[in-house]
């Protein structure tokens, strides 16, 4: 089931790289904006709890199909290259095994605990 998971998330990312190429923006902004969502972690500074909402949201699919369908509905290219940024971080995270996060710690996610033998 694991290896399904990330095959699905590699897909997404591989579509969100093909969405990107259907915008008007140089190559390199995908790469330079793609780790931008982990801006989130900054809420970790003051309590897990606080961290945990900010970080998830800023890596939850709705948000990021929020975003997406904005741009869409108003024809803004900076908001759907947000909701395709979004989507291509959530899924290159879930992939490598990071998830949403507990409250209780940034390394208890929905996947699993991060770095846990068990999850591998």
């Amino acid at each position: 089931m694991r290896n399904l998971l990330k095959l699905e998330e590699a897909a997404i990312f591989l579509l969100s790289i093909y969405l990107f190429s259907t915008l008007d923006f140089a190559w390199w902004w995908f790469p330079a904006l793609l780790l931008v969502p982990d801006i989130g972690m900054i809420g970790y500074l003051f309590n897990p709890k606080i961290g945990a909402f900010i970080y998830n949201v800023l890596h939850h699919r709705l948000i990021a199909a929020a975003v997406a369908f904005y741009g869409l509905a108003f024809g803004n290219e900076y908001w759907i290259l947000s909701g395709i940024i979004l989507f291509a971080h959530i899924s290159f995270d879930r992939f490598m095994g990071y998830g949403l996060k507990f409250n209780d710690s940034f390394n208890h996610t929905h996947l699993g605990r991060i770095g846990n033998i068990k999850n591998s």
